[in-house]
């Protein structure tokens, strides 16, 4: 069956810009270098970007016509062959933007990028490099003396470091939402191809419409959600100019991709998370929330599973599952003019009536739809207030702002003080985490693009039929998010965040008919590959925004990290602390720089000049809004209506405005994503093939043993996986030094300094342990097998591992057997010196043969054999 839509690919993925003294030339092409389009940049302007776009498509002899045309007009005389009038000045992948401060405008190109994930057929690149480049002529330059300054904070944003793009799949929206838009019904694709065909300005918008025996495809472009996107600012001024084909959109935050090989069935696990760009900075700098509703550190992670043996969206199985961290939706701030590693928790204004807080659900409610749920993990119990201030005022916003919902889509509180229950020597948080994971994901769902499998209808699963979402003839969606939080949303909040994709990775992969029950193990290859990706998400994460890598982990909460770990937790701590006192207010400077909250002004102070950049972040001190929200009806009523359904993937009229539906042949290139992944027209290499370089399980976790299950899903021990659990492959008595930890209830000591000074631990008695760890009663281990037991699967019975109890006895025939295995040894290492010693004297390196010496083990000599005489008798 052929596609009804399919995702429109980028025409312009290689560039090349070409120079001369009146004008840049940036000559973009598709892959395959068939199709090419032109963009003329006029030079002679001081202070104004000029860009014409003639919206032809060039084939490769008309470009090389075109080049040769310009070469020969601009040579300084007629019939010159000596020197040219055209340079080629860069080769590029893309346009970032263009940017001015001061003087003249900047173009922004992709120089270098590094395939880092693939989803059905569509790569995802990282920008690997930048090339800034001064478009006007130096001949009408004007220049100022505080240009070069501004240009060195505007590159202290380093778009080398996780920045990602795609020529075809939206990466500012997530898979649910792109497939959503690709099953739209045809009758909508066909009125809005002939609405885009009367609208269209680019007469040749319409050039694949006529087909021929109807064997045409939709081809569809959304618009991108500005809220991820890091560029816009700097495509702005271009966006309405130039071909689409130009607009390059790019995402901050992680992406990352493994394959999980389930007996040679390639299964691929991607982790992209997007980091906002509204109220973005480092951590002590941007706290809360701004007057719009847009939190710190707000990144949506989403966790695709995909089956590798089928490329196609249609044909293919797809599923995903998205959450969010933000910072808790309050006015509140830190000051760090104290110098101290916890600066005190102010509430900067009173909001009785939530409204930060019921912007920022407001748009939750319409990308995500219902219920929200809030994973609260700061402290309920303090000696002196400092969390608890965040926790208090976030229960009376939420309570305040349910009155008004709906009782089926209100907001889900839940509390849950992570460090004290890690503390605890009664409870495991893993545990306790395992049963709010479970609780969420029945509540929210996952999507899957394909119906219910054949064989959970044979033998369904209790839990599967307990599955929250909704529930559509193509599959499953999901209805709500899991929003965590703590104060920095980094430790706590990524181990938490790792526990419930773990759960809901079973319940993809028993969605996928991968596996028989939607449970999964830790010390499989499986979980510890999914925790590979976590653990390099979340220091991603906290590099970004807060100056340094993690500092506890999921094996410091499994309580089974090596004591090496310790030491680089306390390193951690202090490169977060330098990191925040010292070079946090510079790259604050260099982030609002480059997303445009701030544009540099003649006769205006300049941005090192400003006291603060509260003013620039929150709108409202600057001038009146234009309306302001009801106390009670807080919410968008056109949301509300579609509700558990997320509204930005209703099919209205609101929502199809956002899209760009063409038709085409099925065998154009612009739609043909066979073509744009195998790339038939050019030689390839396995060696750089990127689906055998990515992380596998059954290289990279799988033990080498022969004779071992295959299966990413059975249990192993720490020390028999291919990439050792405990950060150590060679050192065994580290790992049994391990297991002991393990067996252990009681933390390791260092633990607790470690957390005093980092994000998990600030201010709490040592008194308000003992008493919360005798109230908590111990979470009781669930036969469901998402539960982490450290017991069972690390330390086992002696007499399990070894064959016999070293406590009990020994038998004199064991004692025996001993000896002689012990005597056996000695004299085979007496054996090898004395070989070592023959080497050594023989300078030929030859070794004369002699009888060979056996040692004396038993008790009385063995009677000398019929090849011992002989040999005897020879040697005489």
């Amino acid at each position: 069956m052929p596609a009804a839509a399919a995702p429109i690919i980028s025409s312009v993925q290689k560039l090349v810009l070409y120079e001369t003294r009146a004008r840049y030339f940036l000559v973009g092409s598709n892959h395959a270098e068939t199709k090419y389009r032109v963009l003329k940049i006029d030079r002679t302007e001081p202070k104004d970007l000029v860009i014409i776009d003639d919206r032809h498509v060039y084939t490769q002899q008309e470009v090389r016509e075109l080049l040769g045309r310009l070469d020969l007009g601009n040579r300084t005389k007629m019939g010159q062959k000596g020197s040219s009038g055209l340079f080629r000045a860069v080769s590029a992948f893309g346009v970032v933007g263009f940017v001015r401060f001061l003087e003249g405008y900047y173009i922004v190109l992709i120089t270098k990028r590094r395939k880092m994930a693939d989803i059905g057929g569509h790569a995802i690149y990282k920008v690997e490099d930048t090339n800034m480049i001064y478009i006007p002529n130096d001949s009408v330059r004007i220049t100022h003396p505080d240009e070069a300054r501004y240009l060195r904070i505007f590159q202290n944003v380093d778009l080398s470091s996780n920045f990602y793009f795609s020529y075809s799949y939206d990466l500012s929206h997530s898979l649910q939402y792109n497939l959503t838009v690709l099953r739209m019904p045809l009758e909508m694709l066909k009125s809005e191809t002939t609405q885009t065909r009367q609208e269209s300005f680019d007469i040749f918008e319409d050039e694949g419409l006529i087909t021929q025996g109807g064997s045409g495809v939709f081809g569809i472009c959304s618009e991108p959600y500005m809220k991820y996107v890091w560029n816009g600012e700097l495509l702005d001024i271009i966006k309405n100019t130039v071909h689409r084909d130009w607009l390059l959109y790019i995402i901050h935050g992680f992406c990352g991709q493994s394959k999980l090989l389930i007996y040679g069935r390639p299964v691929y696990v991607t982790l992209i998370a997007r980091r906002s760009s509204k109220f973005a900075g480092t951590r002590f700098l941007k706290r809360g929330a701004n007057c719009e509703g847009d939190v710190a550190n707000e990144v949506e992670t989403e966790q695709i599973l995909c089956d590798a043996s089928v490329m196609s969206f249609t044909a293919g199985s797809y599923s995903s599952y998205v959450q969010v961290r933000g910072s808790v939706p309050l006015y509140w701030s830190q000051d760090i003019s104290t110098m101290m590693p916890k600066p005190p928790i102010t509430l900067d204004q009173a909001d009785p009536f939530a409204h930060v807080a019921a912007l920022h659900f407001d748009q939750m409610l319409q990308r995500f739809g219902s219920p929200i749920i809030i994973l609260n993990l700061v402290k309920e119990r303090e000696k002196r207030k400092h969390e608890r201030i965040l926790s208090e005022e976030l229960v009376a916003a939420v309570t305040y702002l349910n009155q008004f919902l709906p009782p089926e889509h209100t907001i889900i509180y839940i509390p849950w003080d992570m460090a004290k229950y890690t503390k605890s020597k009664l409870c495991n948080v893993l545990d306790r985490l395992n049963v709010i994971a479970e609780s969420v994901v029945k509540k929210t769902g996952f999507f899957v693009n394909r119906p219910d499998s054949y064989c959970s209808i044979l033998r369904p699963d209790e839990k599967w039929n307990e599955l929250g979402g909704c529930v559509i003839p193509t599959g499953r969606l999901q209805t709500g998010v899991l929003r965590t939080n703590c104060v920095d949303c980094l430790d706590r909040t990524n181990t938490a965040q790792f526990m419930v994709g773990k759960c809901a990775l079973a319940y993809q992969l028993y969605s996928l008919g991968l596996i028989d029950k939607p449970n999964l193990q830790f010390d499989t290859d499986a979980v510890r590959l999914f925790e590979e990706l976590y653990e390099d998400h979340g220091d991603t994460l906290s590099l970004q925004y807060g100056g340094s890598q993690l500092v506890h982990r999921v094996k410091t909460y499994r309580k089974i990290a090596p004591w090496t770990q310790h030491s680089k937790d306390i390193m951690q701590t202090l490169s977060r602390y330098y990191s925040n006192a010292f070079s946090d207010a510079d790259r604050q400077d260099s982030i609002n720089l480059f997303l445009g909250v701030f544009h540099p002004t003649e006769g205006k102070p300049h941005l090192w000049e400003l006291p603060t950049d509260f003013y620039l972040h929150h709108k409202n001190t600057m001038r009146l809004l234009p309306t302001r929200r009801s106390y009670t009806y807080w919410w968008t009523p056109e949301v509300i209506k579609h509700l558990p359904l997320p509204y930005d993937e209703v099919i209205c009229a609101a929502n199809l405005k956002k899209l760009i539906v063409k038709k085409f042949h099925k065998y154009e290139e612009e739609i043909d994503i066979h073509n744009e992944f195998f790339r038939p027209y050019e030689l390839s290499s396995f060696d750089d093939t990127f689906c055998l370089a990515m992380t596998s399980s059954a290289r990279d976790f799988m033990p080498k043993t022969v004779g071992i299950d295959p299966s990413p899903f059975t249990v192993r021990k720490p020390d028999e996986t291919g990439k050792s659990v405990l950060g150590n492959k060679s050192n065994r008595e580290e790992a049994v030094l391990q297991r002991k930890t393990a067996a252990s209830a009681p933390p390791p000591p260092s633990e607790e300094a470690v957390s005093s000074s980092s994000e998990d631990d600030s201010g709490t008695d040592r008194e308000e342990e003992g008493s919360v760890s005798q109230r908590s009663t111990p979470v009781k281990m669930t036969d469901t097998g998402d539960s982490t037991k450290v017991t069972e699967n690390v330390v086992q019975p002696m007499k399990e591992v070894y064959g016999i109890n070293l406590s009990d006895g020994l038998s004199e025939e064991d004692l025996s057997i001993y000896s002689r295995f012990v005597q056996l040894g000695q004299s085979q290492h007496k054996q090898d010196k004395s070989s070592q010693q023959l080497c050594s004297r023989c300078p030929d390196g030859v070794i004369k043969l002699s009888r060979t010496v056996f040692p004396d083990v038993w008790s009385s000599p063995p009677p000398p054999s019929r090849e011992d005489e002989e040999m005897k008798a020879i040697q005489l």
